[in-house]
């Protein structure tokens, strides 16, 4: 089983338009609301695939409430933890062309008592994996999570993290999780350098000194790296349509399979996150084993973008 916890889950509504128009009158194409953050993303994920997963997140508030149900609705085994505040919701602008533009809430202010419930959560059962993942609301601070990854690691799960800022920070200082999934902004921001070619994504992630470390990269695939390998791959898209929640898309596919060894793990990965661009919403199914992926040692000097 893995274990995802949302700390700042949210209600998003997606709207789609030829193009975004700052300053006018927009007029949207279509609209569709969805339960999200990146932990529930990596949950749906996950479960539309056959995988055991259950989703840790605070509830409350109207919104918190419509979540709820919506993942209820889905049959996906969660845990809402209540909270005093409201839930946020987002809203998600998608043009034709794929470019998305994301107005996010802040969140409910958590108390110490309700964030220590929340970690607390996502240690309830045994699981082989707890995905801390998304930005932290307020009232959660990064030292905590970075306890709440050693509480995790200390009761004998594997640990994986995608955030960013002063959380990642915190995480890396003193939580040693098994696993951290930046992307290529993420990844400068964690060693202080942009890297600029697939030989410098591998030198940046070998600094951090984890023990795993999948970089997505957009349009330019993924890299996971490791103590003794780093492999790069890619995966062709038919059309660009929505790349929210690709990255956790991107996580859940290593995830599912992490245990059939680095390059079936970046495969799987990489098919879950091509699969995701192809989608309208954060929600995709169940993606195509036989979708042809590439993969080959990551280095040389590749440019990126």
């Amino acid at each position: 089983m893995i274990v995802t916890v949302t700390p700042n889950p949210s209600l998003d509504r997606t709207l789609h338009l030829p193009a975004l128009r700052p300053g006018e009158v927009n007029r949207a194409t279509s609209t569709m609301t969805e339960p999200s953050g990146k932990g529930v993303n990596v949950a749906l994920a996950l479960h539309g695939a056959g995988h055991a997963t259950r989703a840790v997140l605070p509830v409350g508030g109207s919104v918190g409430a419509e979540i709820a149900s919506a993942l209820e609705g889905f049959g996906l085994d969660t845990i809402g933890v209540p909270v005093a505040g409201s839930v946020r919701s987002n809203v998600t602008l998608v043009e034709a062309d794929g470019r998305s533009t994301k107005v996010n809430e802040p969140g409910p202010f958590l108390s110490e008592d309700e964030v220590d419930a929340l970690c607390a959560a996502a240690l309830a059962d045994a699981a082989d994996w707890v995905v801390w993942a998304g930005s932290l609301p307020a009232g959660f601070a990064p030292a905590r999570l970075a306890a709440a990854v050693d509480e995790a690691r200390a009761a004998g799960r594997r640990v994986a993290v995608d955030a960013s800022g002063a959380a990642m920070t915190a995480v890396l200082a003193g939580g040693s999780p098994h696993l951290i999934k930046p992307n290529l902004d993420e990844l400068a921001d964690a060693t202080g350098a942009t890297p600029a070619t697939l030989a410098d994504v591998v030198d940046a992630a070998r600094s951090l000194r984890v023990d795993t470390v999948l970089v997505s990269l957009g349009g330019d695939g993924a890299v996971l790296v490791t103590s003794d390998l780093a492999l790069h791959g890619t995966a062709p898209v038919d059309r660009v349509v929505n790349t929210v929640g690709a990255g956790d898309a991107l996580l859940a596919g290593y995830l599912a399979a992490c245990s059939d060894g680095p390059a079936d793990a970046l495969a799987s990965a990489l098919r879950f996150g091509a699969t995701a661009v192809e989608h309208e919403g954060t929600l995709i199914g169940v993606p195509d084993p036989q979708r042809p992926v590439r993969i080959g040692p990551a280095r040389g000097d590749l440019r990126l973008g």
